[in-house]
């Protein structure tokens, strides 16, 4: 997510003072952080999509991170610059935790990057998974708003969040 530092501190000083002060603001916060990421995730599936170009990498290692998610490293070449990343969107599951994935290691795969930014690439075979990640991400931060909104507009009452 591309936020600027300084708009990071204000959503965060938000968050908490709305937490004591009207707690489904946070709720509605929330909503739209993580619709704002979707549609920043979208926009750059779009991008890749239409303008991105293929190539063969060759998955290195996994990275689990502090969650216990999964992530493949790759490792690629374009114009005869070595690149090793994460990709730039990856969407994992919670199967990504305990399944091993050592017969994936130094496995070819296709991958599809942006030409003028060869670092932010993804996966092609994970493509329609990125999407369902995208879609339920969606449908949460959705969830999230109509909440909040039908509890600001008495449509709804929740205790402790009036």
């Amino acid at each position: 997510m591309n936020l600027n530092i300084k708009y990071q501190w204000l959503i965060l000083i938000a968050f908490i003072f709305f937490m004591f002060y009207k707690p489904i603001f946070c709720f509605l916060l929330l909503g739209l952080l993580i619709v704002f990421y979707v549609i920043q995730s979208s926009i750059f599936l779009n991008q890749i999509n239409k303008k991105g170009e293929e190539t063969i990498g060759k998955i290195t290692s996994y990275i689990t991170e502090s969650e216990g998610y999964k992530t493949p490293l790759v490792e690629f070449e374009i114009n005869g610059e070595k690149i090793l990343k994460k990709p730039y969107y990856y969407s994992s599951s919670d199967l990504s935790k305990f399944k091993t994935y050592r017969k994936n290691i130094n496995k070819s795969i296709t991958i599809v990057y942006i030409p003028n930014n060869p670092e932010k690439f993804i996966i092609k075979s994970e493509k329609g998974f990125n999407y369902f990640g995208l879609i339920f991400s969606a449908i949460v931060g959705l969830g999230f708003i109509l909440i909040s909104l039908a509890n600001l507009f008495n449509f709804i009452k929740i205790d402790g969040m009036n």
